[in-house]
């Protein structure tokens, strides 16, 4: 069901009782969603329940919404609200590039990136990889940026940042991500060059 209907507008007309408008949101969104909820939970069942949770939320907050910023600006608060929270109830620790866990968690990636790699020949394949290496705050900014298309204002609305914090703070993130792109994908890295 696409209805032509901006976002305010559905929201609108939910909030006026056409409750079954807000499936047209779930649609457009789940996938937004479950990319950045993934990123946080790393595991795709737990990303599955979150993200659900996320949308249960939205729903029952969407009179919140005051319409200041994106509705996807909105959306991601919530995603990462839930996610910390579901975080901690697993009581999971984020993980930093100097904790053991996070090198075996490495090295596991790097066995799997060489065993997938005939599969990975994309760029957005390997990009996304590269992400999943970097440490959660870098890959927050990177989604945010990239995938999510947030400019530096939204995303420090959403992080509590100036954006000029955001910009340099991008700035690192995107530096460490070619790092990581140059150590475990040079080969791909070189013959997309040459393509």
């Amino acid at each position: 069901m696409h209805t032509g209907l901006t976002d305010t507008e559905i929201i609108g007309r939910v909030l006026k009782g056409e409750r079954q408008l807000f499936s047209e949101l779930v649609t457009r969104y789940q996938n937004y969603v479950f990319t950045l909820v993934l990123r946080f939970t790393d595991n795709r069942e737990d990303a599955e329940e979150v993200s659900q949770d996320v949308f249960v939320k939205t729903y029952r907050s969407l009179a919140d919404f005051r319409g200041d910023s994106k509705f996807t600006t909105w959306l991601y608060t919530i995603a990462r609200t839930t996610c910390i929270t579901f975080l901690r109830k697993k009581k999971l620790e984020t993980t930093s590039i100097d904790n053991e866990r996070t090198m075996v968690q490495l090295e596991n990636q790097e066995s799997s990136f060489k065993a997938n790699i005939i599969e990975q020949k994309s760029r957005t394949a390997m990009v996304n990889e590269a992400i999943q290496l970097l440490s959660p705050d870098d890959a927050q900014i990177i989604t945010l940026f990239y995938k999510a298309e947030q400019s530096l204002e939204e995303m420090g609305q959403i992080l509590g940042m100036e954006p000029n914090t955001i910009k340099v703070k991008l700035h690192r993130a995107r530096h460490r991500l070619k790092e990581k792109m140059e150590k475990h994908f040079s080969n791909e890295v070189r013959e997309l060059q040459n393509d």
